[in-house]
């Protein structure tokens, strides 16, 4: 069982910075694929970034070169740092952690891009 904890969200200007975290528990962190997804009000998540182990990354097409996802397996910890940021960034995130058939989900933090 892992549990998955997100906090950094919040309210941003547009052009503006915010780095998502997500603290894991458990052992066997390193084991796991590690993602962020995104929900908007009536729509199914979809996935925004995600790293194996060690690193290799992947993102949706409408935030590269934006977001940068990272892991830090020695503190359980993955990371979104976002940058330049637009107003349809707005959402609530999602972290996710998968392993062969186990999947596992934070409870979500909102990011609200604004002026």
């Amino acid at each position: 069982q892992v549990q998955l904890v997100e906090s950094g969200g919040g309210l941003v200007q547009p052009g503006g910075s915010l780095r998502l975290s997500c603290a894991a528990s458990g052992s066997t962190f390193s084991r796991y694929t590690m993602g962020w997804y995104r929900q908007y009000p009536g729509k199914q998540r979809e996935l925004v970034a995600r790293i194996t182990n060690p690193s290799t990354t992947n993102y949706a097409d409408s935030v590269k070169g934006r977001f940068t996802i990272s892991r830090d397996n020695a503190k359980n910890t993955v990371y979104l740092q976002m940058n330049s940021l637009k107003p349809e960034d707005t959402a609530v995130y999602y972290c996710n952690a998968a392993f062969l058939i186990a999947d596992y989900w934070g409870q979500g933090t909102q990011v609200t891009v604004s002026a």
